[in-house]
């Protein structure tokens, strides 16, 4: 593995593979990196843990996703650091070192895709190819302070990457400007242009900002008055999303008394990241129990214990959590209609400290998924805007929309941008 000076840590290995070069390519002269986690052949995927490395044999063939952004042009600069078999949004490897976060050096860089986020703050790549189950590519952008799109589930090949949990599985990527992220996008979701970007609804739930938010970064007020602007304040519904959910999906109530989740402040999207993580480590130990009983490999902190739980967890209400999940993708396509945005603050506040308290980074943890798992359990697409920095740390928002609403997303997030940044000035000039 490279050291650390000069590119943040955040290579496995640094390399140039040229992609194609016919002219008006629409990648042409864009350099990306990719996560440790596709396959690239003559490569050994490592997934972020050297018995994994030490027991696979390099690839046979490419990632259909790394060949399509190669197709399209770009040049590809090496693979990048993750967390041990993606099991991590902390961003922190006990083996290949935590890549540096070149937005705040104190802080964790958020995972599990680290080294292709930090590729792209640090500017040593254009772009760079991540996956998303948890929150891989939206937590990292929102630490890093740079621009993260996981797509609707399904919508983009997964085959040639290793499996995490597939339910949830899906490849995103970074880039510092949305430009950038767009012609990336549209190379990978491969979907047709979106006509419309003038949404019909948008759901700024006030309890997702003020309980599981920080409210001294006023995200809250420079999405509505962003909106306002942009569009109009009457396609603003700030309606609490945790009731909702509540209302609207059926097996909730029974999913919560059966897990004790009512102490929560939040109580229904707590459930909803419960069921989540439950589906994950079933597919998860499905994936890779045979592999972790015979190699016993070696597991950094937190990893292992997070491993061990998905092991031996009781999985009497797994058909519940996928009664949920079903219920949720329906309640909330109800919600945004056709053209409709939900907006959400993409993690509860700024990066943790490197080398955090195991015990204050699992609440933190705790009220991350319960905002995370929204995209998660149904799908949607949901793209992190960062805001810039507030007393000095990377502030970010986020925008979900239905799934295959891929473009359409794309779309706003561009036509809204300019004013959330003039917004959020405003507000954070206003802060005593």
């Amino acid at each position: 593995m490279e050291e650390k000076e000069g590119d943040y840590g955040a290579f496995m290995e640094k390399f140039e593979l040229k992609g194609a070069t016919s002219s008006n390519l629409p990648l042409q002269g864009l350099t990306f990196a990719v996560k440790d986690i596709f396959d690239m052949e003559g490569f050994t995927t490592g997934f972020g843990n050297p018995d994994w490395a030490r027991t696979h044999a390099p690839a046979k063939s490419t990632s259909p996703v790394v060949l399509a952004t190669l197709n399209a042009g770009a040049t590809c600069l090496g693979r990048t650091v993750m967390d041990e078999m993606a099991y991590s949004i902390n961003g922190e490897n006990k083996h290949y070192g935590t890549p540096i976060n070149p937005c705040v050096l104190d802080r964790v860089p958020g995972g599990s895709s680290s080294g292709s986020a930090v590729a792209v703050a640090g500017k040593l790549v254009d772009f760079s190819l991540g996956t998303d189950t948890g929150g891989s590519v939206r937590v990292p952008a929102a630490y890093c302070g740079i621009f993260g799109f996981r797509p609707s589930h399904g919508i983009i090949s997964t085959e040639k990457v290793i499996p995490m949990a597939q339910s949830f599985d899906t490849v995103g990527w970074f880039a510092r400007d949305l430009q950038t992220l767009k012609q990336a996008g549209q190379v990978l979701l491969q979907l047709p242009p979106e006509t419309s970007n003038q949404p019909t609804r948008i759901s700024i739930p006030r309890d997702c900002f003020e309980t599981l938010g920080l409210p001294t970064d006023k995200i809250y007020q420079i999405m509505n008055a962003s909106s306002e602007k942009v569009y109009s304040s009457e396609l603003i519904d700030n309606e609490d999303l945790d009731g909702y959910i509540y209302k609207n999906v059926p097996s909730m109530q029974k999913f919560i008394s059966n897990y004790q989740g009512k102490e929560a402040t939040l109580p229904a999207l707590a459930a909803i990241s419960h069921a989540m993580r439950l589906i994950q480590r079933w597919e998860f130990k499905a994936s890779h129990e045979e592999w972790i009983n015979a190699t016993k490999p070696n597991f950094g902190p937190g990893i292992k214990e997070r491993i061990y739980e998905a092991l031996t967890a009781n999985y009497d209400d797994l058909d519940l959590c996928i009664a949920i999940k079903a219920e949720l993708k329906s309640a909330l396509d109800n919600l945004l209609e056709n053209y409709g945005l939900l907006a959400i603050p993409t993690v509860p506040g700024p990066p943790p400290k490197l080398l955090m308290d195991a015990t204050v980074l699992e609440n933190f943890r705790a009220k991350a998924f319960s905002l995370l798992s929204i995209a998660g359990m149904t799908g949607f697409c949901q793209i992190n805007i960062p805001l810039g920095m507030h007393n000095n740390l990377p502030v970010s928002i986020s925008l979900l929309a239905k799934h295959e609403s891929d473009m359409f997303l794309l779309s706003v997030a561009q036509e809204l941008y300019a004013t959330l940044k003039e917004q959020a000035s405003i507000a954070w000039g206003s802060a005593s």
